[in-house]
């Protein structure tokens, strides 16, 4: 995917893409564009492409200001049918932009260590279609077969058998080494090798089915040395993960970097609110808070600021600069963090902790509190818990005369499109990092789909098990612990 492919998803009003999408290019499109399959399998047509055709014009003519991204597989002018498309749009007078992308007859055998081209053995390479009816063929296949070059066949596993003895025919070596390289660049990449002469029987043999490709020539055999995806620790893995969207980057991509696929699914957003919500003026009705706001002039009447997440930390910071004060109002003051992460991200503040639980738990922070504060002698008065609208109240049943302000809401993804159901259907795992992600997936995606998760901490355990998941929790309250465990998992 190019930059430039991802920076067009990401403003289009209309996106209208084929089958062969990887659902993690879909995760690139706002939530708010209007998703079009018009994917094609081999034997059935959804939309037919004179349709597709049509259907582009269309949205041109419903959102003139708009941006319509028809999203392909591959390179849209390599067997993509791009132009047949660009030309009605022509055609319709509707201007159009083409975003090239890379095509799978270079991308798929780079994935399989199989370089196209390479010094001392093929110096050329050919990208031919195979999607032809056997007795309409309209190959050179004489040329084909005196080529000393790497031959490339796309969508030609159906009729490879029929090939392959073509190319024989016309005296092209029996023994040429073959690749077939099934679901290239997915989680499901296979990688099945065979020789001109066995193509039919090797292909009927492990059942290789499209979408494939076919890599022909003496470059194949470096694909026994260079095969570098499938020695990946997650190779072959789909995990969802469910962090809000501005927390999910970093551990995507760690795990992305070690082979997995993923599929980002935020189950939870949160929201700062305007100002914050202090405890003494919060009545719990009916489960939900009633509050008024709070004068940050009050932060002087505080010792100790105790942080139980990294969105308290961002909302409580956003809040402090939007009234015009700084990081200058909590000088002397004691910081406290629930654990590693929420450190972590007060350390991108320039804040150091003086209190991080061994349990990185609430209960783990409350207790550590409560006893500094016995051993110093120090007011409880003058704690301050920062939290968000879903906190619970172990903290102050352990803390009862510190202050709770309410600093950020959490609200729930409600529903998932279509696209996105399917592809966490089809995972291995879901990753959670909190209680509210787990309740939240329960709600929105429907049971049998993935029942193994990853959880930061016992409470999001604890709530993955109620809801019937196999768990595997890191031994620590940090990313780096997680995704340890997770490659552990799959070692």
């Amino acid at each position: 995917m190019t930059l430039r492919g991802k920076e067009i998803l990401e403003k289009a009003d209309v996106v209208v893409y084929d089958r062969l999408v990887s659902p993690a290019i879909l995760g690139f499109c706002s939530s708010k564009a209007r998703m079009v399959d018009v994917g094609k399998m081999p034997t059935h047509h959804k939309v037919k492409q004179s349709e597709i055709n049509k259907l582009l014009v269309q949205f041109a003519g419903e959102f003139p200001d708009g941006v319509i991204a028809r999203l392909k597989g591959g390179d849209p002018f390599v067997f993509g049918r791009g132009g047949e498309e660009a030309l009605e749009l022509v055609a319709a007078g509707v201007e159009f932009e083409v975003v090239p992308g890379i095509t799978s007859a270079i991308a798929v055998p780079a994935y399989a260590g199989i370089p196209v081209s390479h010094r001392g053995i093929a110096t050329s390479f050919h990208i031919v279609t195979g999607h032809e009816k056997a007795d309409e063929f309209s190959l050179d296949f004489e040329a084909l077969a005196r080529c000393p070059g790497t031959l490339i066949f796309l969508m030609g596993i159906a009729n490879m058998d029929f090939i392959a003895r073509r190319l024989m025919e016309c005296g092209k070596d029996p023994k040429t080494p073959l690749a077939f390289i099934e679901k290239g660049t997915t989680p499901y990449q296979r990688t099945v090798m065979a020789t001109l002469e066995t193509a039919g029987e090797v292909i009927t043999r492990e059942n290789v089915t499209a979408p494939a490709i076919t890599i022909m020539g003496g470059v194949v055999e470096l694909g026994n040395s260079l095969a570098w995806k499938k020695n990946l620790p997650l190779s072959g893995k789909r995990l969802v993960v469910t962090r809000a969207a501005k927390q999910a980057s970093g551990i995507s991509a760690r795990l992305a970097a070690l082979g997995a696929e993923v599929i980002e699914t935020p189950m939870i957003e949160t929201r700062t609110l305007p100002a914050p919500l202090k405890q003494d003026v919060i009545a719990s009705l009916e489960g939900a808070w009633q509050s008024s706001s709070a004068d940050l002039s009050t932060l002087k009447d505080f010792d100790l600021l105790a942080f139980t997440s990294v969105n308290g930390v961002e909302s409580f910071f956003t809040l402090l600069l939007a009234s015009g004060r700084d990081i200058r109002e909590l000088a002397g003051k004691k910081i406290a963090s629930v654990g590693k992460i929420t450190e972590k991200k007060l350390l991108e503040y320039g804040i150091r902790c003086d209190y991080v639980p061994e349990d990185h738990t609430g209960e783990g922070l409350g207790k550590l509190l409560a006893e500094k504060c016995t051993a110093c002698g120090q007011d409880e008065s003058r704690i301050l818990l920062l939290q968000g609208n879903l906190a619970d109240e172990t903290l102050l049943k352990l803390l009862p005369k510190a202050t709770r302000w309410v600093v950020y809401e959490t609200l729930p993804v409600s529903e998932l499109p279509e696209w996105k159901k399917e592809a966490v259907a089809a995972a291995d795992a879901v990753v959670f990092a909190s209680t509210s992600a787990v309740e939240n997936f329960c709600n929105a995606v429907p049971s049998g789909n993935p029942r193994l998760s990853f959880c930061i901490g016992r409470m999001t355990e604890t709530a993955a098990r109620k809801h019937g998941f196999e768990t595997v929790t890191s031994d620590e309250t940090t990313m780096d612990s997680l995704v340890k465990k997770i490659v552990e998992y799959y070692s």
